[in-house]
């Protein structure tokens, strides 16, 4: 168990603590643990092995300002606070120190684009700001800050997920934004800010939940003009799993931020304990992961899928440890990590750590045209080691490993 629990656990820790810790959150050991490093440790070192340059992350092959790079240096950077480590820390401004020129601004970013994924890779830049005190870093806060004052909204106030998609909400993009602004609204002191983040949310599973299953659909559009959206909700037609992912990831996430007397703080809560009952019920019940389409378990083509499953558990364990859900999800979280090791986690023959079963990508409309069928989903293409499990998988052993407050 010790190499479940992190370095600054035993910095500050107590003997009585770490007793309590491995009684909280003890789960049956994996056959892949053979090291006296943390899961958490293990995949960061990985990523830095695999890809010298953390550009490089995606399997990129030139430099692109990206929120799945964003992801992962967001992760890692949450390990170089866990261990103290400097060299994650300088993986992480290396990548910044490319993008962002003295005046702030950043390369290979347009704002004019309106993308609300190009707003992800901005969340370190807090961190480095803090840790530098470099102002090309702040800038290159306000210069993000300045894309989602103008950024094209629905009638009712919500974030377009781009430009090239006009009047939609996808699940997607509340993490790839409302997080950004909230820590914004908090660093910056714009508590107004707070607002419209979480109207972000309300809005989103308004239009989005379905009643029954409790489960959000990935896309809204408000419009009705597109072809994967019902004429009258403006709805995709399935419950992809790592849209849902995004949502609840940006959930617990942004409530980091929003004060405690803060009039719609109980509203989000509200919303993560809804989602979080729901995804329980759907947890597969031999392996305690997730399928692609969550709610399609035994379909044909259907399958287990890594990214999604990472972003529920990592959800879970924050929300139980943040006091935000009921204790009893803990049991789902551990199964979730348990299952993860077990059915997504290799070690390969030199010593790196490899997650599986990752859906590549996938989206709503575009060129060429996604049109959201169950066809679509179970399709595309399936990846190991992409940055959209590892990131979260980090995530989530950072969770397991830490200490309960």
């Amino acid at each position: 168990m010790k190499a479940l629990i992190s370095k600054k656990y035993y910095q500050y820790g107590s003997v009585f603590g770490v007793a309590i810790l491995i009684a909280f959150l003890s789960c049956k050991p994996s056959k892949r643990i053979k090291s006296s490093q943390p899961w958490s440790v293990r995949m960061t070192e990985s990523i830095m092995k695999r890809n010298p340059e953390p550009w490089m992350i995606d399997f990129r092959k030139t430099p692109k300002w990206e929120y799945t790079q964003g992801l992962v240096l967001k992760a890692i950077m949450q390990v170089w606070l866990s261990t103290g480590e400097d060299k994650y820390f300088q993986y992480v401004k290396t990548y910044y120190d490319q993008f962002v020129d003295k005046d702030g601004n950043i390369m290979l970013y347009k704002l004019e684009d309106y993308n609300i994924d190009r707003i992800n890779p901005g969340k370190p830049l807090f961190q480095l700001y803090q840790e530098t005190g470099q102002e090309k870093f702040k800038k290159a806060v306000f210069l993000l800050r300045k894309q989602m004052k103008m950024h094209p909204r629905t009638n009712e106030g919500g974030f377009w997920h781009k430009k090239i998609y006009p009047y939609q909400m996808w699940l997607d993009g509340l993490y790839m934004g409302s997080p950004f602004l909230a820590e914004f609204a908090k660093t910056f002191n714009e508590p107004e800010i707070f607002d419209d983040v979480a109207n972000q949310f309300i809005w989103m599973e308004k239009h989005a939940r379905d009643e029954k299953t409790g489960l959000l659909y990935h896309g809204w559009d408000e419009s009705r003009q597109q072809r994967w959206a019902d004429s009258k909700t403006g709805l995709s037609q399935h419950f992809w799993g790592r849209g849902m992912g995004w949502y609840s990831m940006a959930l617990v996430d942004v409530l980091d931020f929003i004060p405690e007397d803060h009039p719609q703080r109980q509203d989000i809560i509200a919303i993560l304990n809804r989602l979080s009952t729901a995804l329980s019920k759907f947890q597969d019940v031999e392996t305690g992961v997730w399928y692609q389409v969550v709610d399609q378990a035994g379909r044909e083509g259907n399958y287990l899928e890594s990214s999604a499953s990472s972003m529920y558990v990592y959800t879970l364990f924050k929300a139980v440890k943040k006091g935000y859900i009921d204790s009893k999800f803990i049991e789902v979280a551990k199964k979730g990590y348990d299952g993860i090791l077990n059915q997504f986690i290799e070690v390969d023959e030199n010593g790196l750590i490899n997650i599986h079963k990752a859906c590549a990508v996938a989206g709503l409309g575009g060129k060429p045209y996604r049109d959201g069928s169950y066809e679509y989903y179970i399709s595309t293409e399936i990846r190991s080691n992409d940055p959209k499990a590892v990131g979260p998988f980090i995530l989530a052993s950072l969770e397991f490993e830490a200490p309960v407050n």
